[in-house]
């Protein structure tokens, strides 16, 4: 059972490790710069979490390897969701969660995170998602 156990979390690690990277490839940044990925990666997970209903937020999460449901549910409280965010909003609290200046601002660096993520999560899944958001909203989701 112990090796099992230690599967689950080497692949969860694996899985971790590829959405880093995907974030980091579209960005052009080495992996010395893996902070920048990661805060990015949790910022656009804390708003979208906060942004969903919890029935929803918990379907997509259970989807994720289990690392990234790990920084997802951290610091959640179900009790003040879901947050109403439109386009500029959500994208004014991405570029407070993530400081760093990029090419194309705090609109790609969601695409960019999303885009990764979306390996990882069911076409209906997504789609749910999707139709949780405010229209203008989705035209930066994949």
């Amino acid at each position: 059972m112990p090796n099992n156990s230690y599967s689950i979390f080497e692949s969860s690690i694996d899985k971790t490790n590829l959405i880093l990277k995907d974030i980091e490839q579209a960005y052009g940044w080495p992996k010395e710069r893996r902070n920048q990925s990661y805060a990015a990666l949790r910022t656009v997970l804390h708003l979208l979490r906060d942004r969903l209903p919890v029935q929803e937020s918990v379907h997509f999460a259970a989807q994720l390897p289990v690392l990234v449901r790990g920084v997802y549910f951290d610091g959640w409280d179900p009790s003040v969701v879901p947050i109403k965010l439109n386009r500029e909003e959500f994208l004014y609290e991405v570029r407070a969660g993530f400081p760093f200046d990029v090419e194309g601002g705090p609109a790609t660096v969601v695409n960019t995170v999303l885009n990764a993520l979306r390996r990882h999560v069911t076409d209906g899944e997504w789609d749910d998602v999707k139709s949780t958001m405010p229209k203008d909203l989705t035209t930066i989701m994949p």
